[in-house]
């Protein structure tokens, strides 16, 4: 739950977006509240734009910014203005702030977001656009985004990241995408300009800037699609991995839920997390391998679909999953029939949350029966044949069946 402290007394906290045209942009009503507050916290460039305003101490961001916040917090019930940059719970202070100071203490005065802004230029219906914010996070995000005929906009961190998302979709696939960066919107220096992703050479890009993205995909595009059970070849792995039948079929079994965390135990490739997490990006997953190299490849595996924070543990359980943050899920694909285990996930796992088990060997199998007569719950028995060549003709090679216990924690 988030770390709100009870109201104190009337809003002491204003929270000021600003646009790069400054003083112009506010109200009334923004500009008197900066005037008579005493702090006025935000960034160089938000002082610097409010400055003819600005008569009480300028507080600049501090790393890592829990202090400044311990700064805000040690002001409360006096009033506080933080300048925030467009929409400041679009991805903004506001959020970040909002888990430690109740609403009742708060007003927000907004400007239009960077993604307004960008879509109002393109006239692009923002309602039909993906927006994701690549500010001080993984450029990875973006891959599960990438379809044909898909509008984007994206936030980024610095003049680097239209050209970081220029090779990103050279390399996977989407270079005839257009690319368009929209630069210091709202104020004197904006400036809009396209390239098409594979000959990007634009120059002297400022660091405050958007891209819009329409993305077209050549032959070999890596598209992921919104079904569970991607394809196999979409995965880096050694064999160790959990086909794309039974993966799906696992993955509705497991049920995830909004903001869920789910732990993958002998993960091997990755496979069943990873997916996990592309359902929604509320969810969260922890990915427990003893194999530091197959660990290694979760990882890999993670940032090439797009969820490179999928956590990944090295280790052995039932050892590994000490001190890990309590599951509403749990997947044992690997290691399960290892003394300890299954006790061990079930002790974890929160009341209401699911245990999916799957086995190939008998050893496992064998286990799995004796949890499904000790504690309940549904087995189910999975069995994929697939056509393949014989002789000059062709016929049915089933694969190894596999059995699946599913048990809900009461």
């Amino acid at each position: 739950m988030p770390d709100v402290s009870p109201p104190c007394g009337p809003r002491w906290l204003t929270i000021i977006g600003i646009g790069e045209d400054g003083p112009e942009g506010l109200g009334e009503e923004a500009r008197r509240l900066i005037a008579i507050a005493p702090a006025v916290f935000g960034g160089a460039r938000h002082h610097a734009l409010a400055a003819p305003l600005i008569l009480g101490e300028k507080l600049s961001w501090q790393s890592p910014f829990e202090r400044s916040v311990d700064a805000i917090l040690q002001r409360r019930g006096t009033p506080v203005v933080v300048l925030a940059s467009g929409d400041p719970f679009l991805y903004g202070v506001g959020a970040t702030l909002s888990r430690h100071v109740a609403a009742e203490e708060m007003r927000t005065i907004a400007a239009p977001s960077a993604f307004s802004l960008a879509a109002s230029r393109l006239g692009w219906p923002l309602q039909d656009v993906a927006t994701i914010s690549l500010h001080g996070r993984p450029i990875d995000l973006i891959r599960p985004h990438l379809h044909p005929g898909r509008r984007i906009i994206a936030l980024t961190s610095d003049e680097n990241g239209p050209g970081d998302l220029a090779d990103l979709l050279a390399t996977t696939g989407f270079g005839q995408s257009q690319l368009t960066v929209l630069e210091a919107l709202g104020g004197d220096r904006e400036r809009r300009r396209s390239t098409v992703a594979a000959q990007f050479d634009l120059a002297d890009v400022d660091p405050l800037n958007v891209c819009a993205l329409e993305i077209a995909a050549g032959e070999g595009a890596r598209i992921q699609p919104f079904a569970a059970g991607l394809d196999d070849a979409l995965f880096e792995h050694d064999g160790q991995i959990t086909k794309r039948e039974i993966r799906a079929v696992t993955l509705s079994a497991l049920t995830p839920r909004h903001s869920e965390l789910l732990w993958d135990i002998g993960a091997g490739s990755g496979s069943i997390g990873i997916e996990w997490m592309l359902a929604d990006p509320s969810l969260k997953a922890i990915a427990i391998e003893q194999s530091p190299e197959r660990a290694a490849r979760v990882a890999r595996n993670a940032s090439a679909f797009g969820v490179p924070h999928l956590a990944v543990v090295e280790g052995t359980a039932p050892g590994a999953l000490t001190g890990l943050p309590e599951p509403d899920a749990i997947f044992l694909g690997g290691g399960g029939s290892e003394p300890g285990v299954i006790d061990a996930a079930v002790a974890a796992l929160k009341r209401g949350g699911r245990l999916v088990a799957n086995a190939v060997t008998l050893e496992m199998e064998a286990v799995l029966l004796t949890e499904h007569a000790k504690r309940g719950g549904s087995l189910t028995r999975i069995e994929i044949s697939r056509a393949e060549p014989i002789g000059g003709m062709n016929g049915w090679r089933p694969a190894m069946p596999v059995t699946q216990w599913r048990w809900t924690k009461g």
